[in-house]
């Protein structure tokens, strides 16, 4: 008995929720919207397209939050590059504008990350002071107008092409996890991250450079949503101001499922792509059952509270 309950105590609950609960909703939309093409091969796959560059986003998120930070400006970051890049290829050939929208993906980070490494702001108020700015200048840079994508190279590689008739917004989402998880649990900089966030004054005194790795942080975040940001430019042909803008609570939640912790020193990020996964098939199968967009917020901040509840709870444990 003391054996049983010694295993229980040390199940991770929040991992679990997240892979029971994964399996629980499919499971449910499965039964009630089978004759509604849930189960379709076309509908699952246009679950995996449309969750590919909030599923990024939440990669890079993950490191954020592991570190003890948190980033609510990647929705603005998202539009910039993209914006950045679908304009640079107006006039200027491939490299440079993937270059020039990952390129400010990253400034933008830098930016955060230095006001909140050295200068010791607040990573929420930092990028939710950032998040305005930049969501400003991006409605600025085109005058509200939509910038067309013309480049078909460009389309295909981050958007509508296909490599051995695997979706290229596939192969990335494959590649972006595969990437962040490795650096995440098989290097000496993910140990970093999680020492920091957990208890950030023994990551120093240890050796660990605290504000670099915060910085870092800030930096891959950036990054991230820069990728997503052309992830979205080339499935859509077409860059906006409102790209990313309605990812913010999507991403979070993601992340947040995925058995991430909000105060730090505890994240996954194969667990943010079953979250990222778990939110797009939550919104799917809530738009088959011709739910209005309403009660979709709703449910998904149901959600959120029940995660943020999880994680809670876990980190008390």
């Amino acid at each position: 008995m003391t054996r049983v309950t010694s295993r229980l105590n040390g199940l991770d609950f929040q991992q679990a929720v997240v892979y029971f609960g994964f399996l629980a909703i499919f499971l449910f939309f499965a039964v009630t919207l089978y004759d509604d093409g849930f189960l379709t091969q076309r509908n699952l796959t246009n679950i995996v397209l449309q969750t590919a560059p909030a599923t990024i986003m939440a990669v890079g998120l993950v490191f954020a939050l592991s570190a003890g930070e948190i980033d609510l400006s990647f929705g603005s970051i998202v539009a910039v590059s993209a914006l950045s890049c679908a304009v640079i290829l107006q006039d200027y050939p491939l490299p440079l504008g993937v270059a020039v929208g990952l390129g400010v993906g990253m400034g933008i980070g830098a930016f955060n990350g230095v006001l909140i490494a050295y200068l010791k702001l607040p990573s929420f108020l930092v990028t939710l002071a950032t998040m305005g700015l930049f969501a400003g200048i991006a409605r600025s840079m085109t005058d509200l107008r939509s910038i067309p994508v013309m480049n078909d190279t460009f389309t295909g590689i981050f958007g509508s092409g296909k490599l051995f008739s695997v979706p290229s917004l596939v192969i990335w989402t494959v590649i972006g996890v595969a990437v962040g998880h490795l650096i995440y649990r098989h290097t000496r900089f993910g140990a970093h991250v999680l020492a920091t966030g957990d208890n950030p004054r023994a990551a120093q005194v240890s050796g660990i450079k605290v504000p670099r790795v915060r910085l870092y942080v800030m930096m891959i975040c950036g990054g991230c949503a820069g990728l997503a940001g052309l992830l979205y430019a080339g499935r859509l042909q077409a860059a906006k101001y409102t790209l990313g803008e309605s990812d913010l609570m999507t991403v979070i939640a993601a992340v947040i499922v995925g058995g991430t912790a909000l105060n730090g020193g505890k994240g996954s990020v194969i667990g943010a792509l079953l979250g990222s996964l778990l939110m797009g098939m939550l919104n799917n199968g809530l738009i088959l059952m011709n739910l209005k967009v309403s009660d979709q917020m709703i449910v998904r901040g149901l959600i959120i509270l029940v995660a943020v509840a999880l994680s809670l709870r876990d980190s008390n444990r």
